[in-house]
């Protein structure tokens, strides 16, 4: 084929790849506007350094993969087919769409914790038909005018850099444009390595938050050069949290408390018929899905009377009183020995086991109740809890019962720095994180939004969406992981050995 300078279709070509070019250069500032949203979806870094590296990671790491999407799609297709109108239009077609599933893949890692894939595609459907659902009219008009509004954008852009071309050629902000993204790709590369190397997990936890992120890892790379110290390595990055020498150890001075609110039942059950039997009729009893719980009874009464991971059980805390009620009238714990409700007096929570008691419904008290998880071989379990208290009746995504103590005394009774200085939970009320740790039968249970992930002993894992139970296929994610180890044993104190 003669490409020439003098064939036409050389010129064109010519002229179409400049094109592209400015075209690709728009649509980089766009995608980097959008993607803005995937550094407000987790913990933002704590250190000048993760500040730097997120920044460089998010421009370089962005506008690569904007590049790339031209190279593999409107490049070829002004090689083939050199028709500069119809390359526009097909040009902003492919734009819009892939901006829109950009969009959709922010939406859901800011709603679940995991981009897009195909294992957790029936989950990521249930979430967008809840919000499409909840307000119909309103979703559909935002979608649709999001996707003219973005396509009208690219058609501008696009018909602006051509009929402009010769004029924009003469800028040479490009060159220096190109030169500083390629400098941040190589840095934040370079930085990764360095920070993997020394466990610097202020920039390690941020490996998953971009699309299509795969940073180098340093393990392989380093020792092939004799660079890394295997030996240190493991040990920093060494998982251990086994609790058989672990001790309890609270802060010394507790914040004080004078709770003022009513008091709340906390009933539940050994089998989930006998909390219908109890909430049947009672339509001030709100059905709220998705408490993860134990299988295992014990852990579970533990992770509810102590606000604690039951990481923390052992023959000295299951028959104790709650470290966190020192005052020994804040909480009732009839399953541990005491006869009847009412002699909890002013208690301001009151745990009864329905299933020894006969407890009856009166609609001017608040209850929460719920059943025990039905034991199998599965370490966790879903299921509802009912409440008649309001703040706890619209709380969506997971909640633990470790979770339910923490909000009550946190919000309920507004004791909140006691709940902080002695429970590890969340306060389901005025938290905006969806993070939470567990532990029990010997695995350790990671939550992040929907996502839950149960690290055994030997090493082996795997991921499971809260909501439906199926497997999702994603790779583990150390940094996360070792920060749920510290949040799990920030009570811990292990004896001298």
């Amino acid at each position: 084929m003669n490409l020439s300078p003098q064939n036409p279709f050389s010129s064109k070509a010519s002229q179409l790849l400049s094109w592209g070019h400015w075209f690709t250069f728009a649509n980089i500032g766009l995608v980097l506007l959008i993607s803005s949203s995937y550094l407000f979806a987790d913990k933002s870094p704590t250190t000048l350094l993760g500040w730097f590296y997120m920044l460089i990671t998010w421009v370089s790491h962005t506008s690569f993969i904007t590049f790339s999407a031209f190279v593999l799609t409107i490049f070829p297709l002004s090689m083939v087919f050199p028709y500069p109108r119809h390359i526009r239009g097909m040009a902003a077609i492919l734009a819009t769409l892939g901006i829109a599933l950009l969009s959709l893949d922010a939406f859901v890692y800011y709603k679940l914790g995991y981009h897009l894939n195909f294992s957790s595609l029936s989950d990521i459907v249930s979430v967008l038909w809840k919000t499409i659902i909840g307000h119909p009219i309103i979703a559909t008009m935002a979608a649709g005018g999001f996707i003219l509004i973005i396509f009208a954008l690219e058609l501008v852009a696009g018909n602006h850099a051509w009929h402009n071309l010769a004029k924009l050629k003469q800028y040479r902000f490009p060159r220096y444009a190109t030169g500083a993204l390629v400098s941040c790709f190589a840095m934040s590369h370079t930085i990764h390595i360095w920070a993997d190397a020394n466990t610097y997990f202020d920039i390690t936890k941020q490996d998953n938050v971009l699309p299509l992120s795969y940073p180098t890892t340093a393990k392989k790379l380093l020792a092939r050069h004799d660079l890394l110290d295997i030996e240190k390595y493991q040990q920093a990055t060494d998982i251990q949290f086994d609790h058989n020498d672990s001790q309890y150890q609270l802060p010394r001075a507790l914040p004080n408390c004078q709770p003022r609110k009513a008091s709340v039942n906390i009933v539940y059950f050994q089998t989930h018929a006998e909390l219908l039997s109890f909430t049947n009729d009672h339509d001030e009893l709100v059905a709220v899905s998705q408490l993860i719980q134990p299988t295992n009874h014990d852990d579970a009464r533990f992770n509810l009377t102590f606000g604690l991971p039951a990481y923390y059980r052992n023959p000295q805390t299951q028959h104790a009183h709650p470290s966190w009620d020192p005052s020994k009238r804040l909480i009732f714990p009839k399953h541990l020995g005491d006869t009847a409700a009412e002699e909890g007096g002013n208690a301001s929570l009151i745990i009864i086991n329905g299933s020894e008691s006969t407890v009856k419904f009166d609609p001017k008290h608040l209850y929460f109740a719920f059943a025990l998880a039905a034991k199998n071989s599965d370490v966790i379990s879903a299921s509802s809890y009912f409440t008649n208290v309001t703040k706890l009746q619209q709380i969506d995504g997971f909640k633990q019962l470790q979770d339910i103590t923490y909000t009550l005394l946190a919000s309920h009774l507004e004791c909140s720095e006691l709940a902080k200085a002695t429970m590890i939970g969340r306060d389901l009320i005025n938290s905006r994180t969806s993070v939470g740790v567990n532990f029990t039968q010997g695995v350790l249970v990671a939550f992040k939004k929907d996502r839950i992930t149960l690290i055994k002993h030997d090493g082996s894992y795997e991921h499971i969406s809260g909501t439906d139970g199926f497997a999702i296929e994603q790779k583990l994610n150390v940094p996360f992981l070792i920060q749920s180890i510290k949040t799990l044993k920030q009570f811990s104190n292990p004896p001298p050995t």
